[in-house]
């Protein structure tokens, strides 16, 4: 198979690690391969173990590199190197601004642009807490506002509006860790909420306001976008995990039995429930089966996710932006497969509202082409779009070098640093956590 050059998205979820690997060939931009494994030792976007959260890194790795052999059943590539999502209820954006002088008489260049980044980030956080992401949403030249590259322009004074997303530290070097333990080196970590909407949204959304909710398992991630440029963002601790753990307390069943009924028969949006069927739970220990309409259900279902929507409406209604969302609201994620949850969604919000499913990459089978995997798309695609333009049509023997099998396992790595921590920093703690 002639390939460019490989890029590997790595999501690791509360309920399952999603490892995509993509590339360029005859036909363009596309997924080579996905792999896919339950996901143990984290718990609402927290690693609470991480040994158990390498194995599954490993086995979603070693299922995407065995779902694409080459005529004598080989791995076509190792993968060594990928880009990672990053959830957690420890994210947090905000806004900020920053002003530089532009020298009289001389064209607003790179430096410029790159010093008043700066003076937006200079912001107050938390000591244990860092930046991860800085994003611009517009630049003012003098009066001048809504410029979007101010290079080569004229001016004396140049500002900079930006979204600033932080994260725990812990968090974030808990998955670095992890990663690294897996044997892989990272190449960035990217929030999954703009992974995800890489995946589902396209330019005139962003332009004319959405809001694009991922419901996952453990974490809801929320961004708004205005003017082509995230405005605010923030990973809720409120998962599709809380509606079975409310089914299975209030029916008293086991969760196992509490995910199943809620898969294959629970509604979020009783009003469009339009056949009220028996459910059937199946009977444990001692206590026999019995059966409960699907609206019984429903009222537990659709009463948690409810107020979950609501408190992400509370703070949306804080930005000022509720009413520009001209593009409504875009719901993806696993939780998004319940039925009715798009309808609840526009109901709570005022809003029309869609599925989000991944559609700005080609090569996804129809296995894969589902809200669940929206981020761990995203993230392949955000690798992809950053990689120079020399490197993303490399000739067949370059490309597949540094992604060739080898015979003997891959030594841990250690990321490419992010934080502004050094290197030698991240070595030492890797080799304190694993060896000493």
């Amino acid at each position: 198979m002639k390939l460019g050059n490989i890029v590997v998205g790595l999501d690791l979820g509360t309920s399952k690690t999603v490892c995509i690997v993509a590339g360029h060939d005859k036909d363009g931009f596309k997924v080579f391969s996905v792999g896919e494994s339950p996901t143990e030792g984290v718990r609402s976007g927290y690693i609470v173990n991480i040994r158990a959260a390498v194995k599954s890194i490993q086995a979603a790795v070693l299922a995407a590199e065995s779902s694409s052999l080459d005529e004598d059943g080989r791995p076509q590539y190792r993968i060594r190197r990928v880009t990672a999502g990053l959830a957690g209820g420890s994210v947090e954006g905000l806004n900020s601004r920053g002003v530089v002088a532009v020298s009289a008489q001389e064209e607003i260049g790179p430096k410029d642009v790159e010093r008043v980044i700066d003076a937006a980030k200079a912001v107050l956080i938390p000591m244990d807490r860092e930046i991860i992401h800085v994003l611009p949403q517009e630049y003012i030249i003098d009066d001048a506002r809504k410029i979007k590259d101010p290079l080569e322009m004229m001016g004396i004074r140049l500002e900079a509006e930006v979204h600033i997303i932080t994260s725990s530290k812990a968090v974030s070097s808990n998955l670095l860790q992890g990663l690294n333990g897996a044997g892989l080196e990272v190449e960035e970590i990217v929030l999954d909420t703009l992974a995800s909407a890489l995946a589902v949204l396209n330019d005139e959304e962003k332009q004319v306001g959405v809001l694009l909710i991922d419901l996952g398992a453990g974490t809801t991630d929320v961004v708004l976008y205005y003017e082509g440029a995230p405005h605010f963002s923030k990973v809720y601790n409120l998962g599709a995990e809380r509606v079975t753990k409310d089914i299975a307390h209030v029916l008293q069943i086991p969760e196992t039995e509490a995910e199943r009924i809620k898969l294959e028969a629970g509604h979020s949006w009783l009003d469009g429930l339009l056949e009220d069927d028996e459910v059937v739970v199946r009977e444990v220990g001692s206590r026999p089966a019995f059966t409960l309409k699907r609206s019984e259900l429903g009222r537990i279902i659709q009463a948690r996710m409810q107020e979950s929507l609501e408190h992400i409406l509370r703070d949306v209604q804080k930005t000022g932006l509720l009413e520009q969302l001209g593009a409504g609201i875009v719901v993806t994620g696993g939780g998004a497969h319940l039925e009715g949850v798009v309808e609840l969604s526009s109901h709570v919000f005022g809003k029309p509202a869609r599925m989000g499913l991944p559609s700005m990459i080609t090569g996804l089978s129809e296995t894969w082409q589902r809200p669940q995997y929206t981020a761990a798309v995203g993230l392949v695609k955000w690798a992809y779009d950053r990689l120079p333009e020399s490197d993303r049509l490399m000739a067949p023997d370059e490309a597949t070098a540094a992604n060739r099998p080898r015979s003997t396992p891959a030594r841990p790595t250690v990321a490419r640093q992010f934080s502004g921590q050094r290197v030698w920093d991240r070595v030492w703690d890797f080799i304190k956590k694993n060896f000493i």
